[in-house]
């Protein structure tokens, strides 16, 4: 393995639009202006393949930077702590209604800041500090707030972790059948951050019901694909659901959380008072209008555009001689296992950024390396989807991403200055939602 130094990230010119885009923040303070600006340019010419992240419409950018932000409103409508909320509670009582009538849920809560801290209010609702809490482990795909060591939930809360089979990498649901029997958790979590296969919701509300747990079903990542029928819904099955509203959802980095009727004194009082003050109520307002584009038929394009994509990747990835964790994917997202590549997923990340591929290295199931040095990168299609990139695309993005890795093994600077060129030009043709034009 070539261990040559890590490359500088390239320098890529400043964008000329920034000051246009943004005359305010340009005149006051042009050093800022120019950081968004060389962002706006970095998100415009690179493909993006990080599967959390996502290109927002102009409307959801333009909601997020209302006079909203200059709001406080501690409280939930109608019953606030701050005089002034015509507006406000107009605004909340649209997400609320937006958001379940979108994913067919009986009560929903949109204050949450982001994903974390609604999963510790499903604690809070549900547990006290010290019981027995279950979640997926973080190293085969759960995320750190399921009971993880190094979070604050593994910490307040007894944590046990289930995983996936070594040889298939889904999970054995006879094995967390039988752990959960024998630790007889307060809250079950299922759901995680690299899952490239469909959750059977059923089965694991089936687990909770036998062992008495309350089940939570983290959908962050699969919101959206949710919301467009491209996969099939906890809401039926689980106790609350916690999602993000980003991701796949493509609206603004926030929360919610959604329950049965039964739970939502438990859920609301978890959120406002036990875990926060004033809600972000710009961010309330673009989580509306995110909610709203997913109600229209469009979205539910988008969403089966994702899975295809996907899938369309994973097999031309596949033919190429990778190995994929579970050996493909159901929705958008792919986890890849570099070691028969003889290059470790950090180098193969920090390589592909250089040739404009944006991904993020990962730890794979049973991964003998370390936690910030894994076999692993993870990929996805929600935001390459976005910009209107297709099936007959992925071709060519698995042959970048080959000679990516190959160029990260090789330590092929030059090889690595051409699949830039050729990412950037296609990504020219493919504009992304809300951004200038460059």
């Amino acid at each position: 393995m070539n261990t040559h130094p890590a490359q500088p990230t390239p320098a890529y010119p400043a964008a000329p639009q920034s000051a246009a885009s943004h005359p305010a923040l340009g005149a006051t303070d042009p050093e800022l202006a120019a950081l968004v600006g060389a962002e706006e340019l970095l998100q415009a010419t690179t493909l993006r393949l990080i599967p959390s992240e996502n290109y927002v419409s102009q409307a959801v950018l333009e909601a997020s930077g209302t006079v909203l932000q200059n709001k406080y409103s501690e409280g939930y409508p109608g019953r606030r702590y701050y005089e002034g909320q015509q507006n406000i509670d107009q605004i909340e009582r649209l997400a609320i209604s937006r958001a379940r009538s979108l994913f067919g849920v009986e009560h929903a809560n949109v204050q949450p800041y982001s994903g974390s801290p609604a999963n510790l209010a499903v604690y809070l609702a549900f547990a006290e500090p010290g019981d027995t809490i279950m979640g997926m482990a973080l190293p085969m795909g759960g995320h750190l707030t399921h009971g993880w060591g190094v979070s604050a939930t593994g910490t307040w809360f007894r944590g046990v972790q289930y995983g996936v089979r070594h040889d298939t990498g889904l999970i054995d649901f006879d094995e967390v059948r039988e752990l959960a029997i024998k630790e007889r958790p307060k809250v079950i979590f299922c759901g995680g951050t690299a899952l490239p296969r469909t959750i059977d919701f059923a089965a694991f509300a089936e687990i909770a019901r036998e062992t008495g747990a309350v089940l939570a079903a983290d959908v962050a990542h699969i919101a959206g694909l949710i919301a467009g029928g491209a996969h099939p819904s906890p809401a039926p099955y689980a106790d609350v659901i916690s999602t993000t509203t980003h991701k796949t959802l493509r609206g603004p980095r926030g929360a919610m959380l959604m329950c049965r009727e039964e739970h939502a004194k438990a859920i609301d009082k978890a959120v406002f008072p036990g875990l926060q003050g004033g809600p972000h109520n710009q961010t309330t307002a673009a989580i509306a209008v995110a909610l709203q584009e997913a109600a229209q038929p469009g979205f539910r394009d988008y969403a089966r555009a994702v899975v295809t994509n996907a899938r369309a990747l994973a097999e031309e990835l596949l033919a190429r001689g990778f190995d994929l964790v579970s050996g493909g994917t159901d929705n958008h997202l792919i986890l890849m296992d570099l070691t028969s590549r003889k290059v470790p997923g950090k180098v193969a990340a920090k390589a592909l950024d250089r040739a404009g591929i944006v991904v993020n290295h990962n730890t794979v199931p049973y991964d003998p390396r370390k936690p910030f040095d894994p076999s692993g990168i993870r990929i996805g299609t929600p935001s390459l989807t976005s910009r209107g990139l297709a099936a007959r695309h992925m071709a060519a993005i698995a042959e970048w991403i080959d000679r990516g890795v190959t160029a990260a093994r090789t330590g092929d600077e030059d090889a690595l200055a051409v699949v830039r060129s050729e990412v950037a030009e296609l990504m020219a043709a493919f504009p992304a939602p809300g951004l200038p034009l460059p």
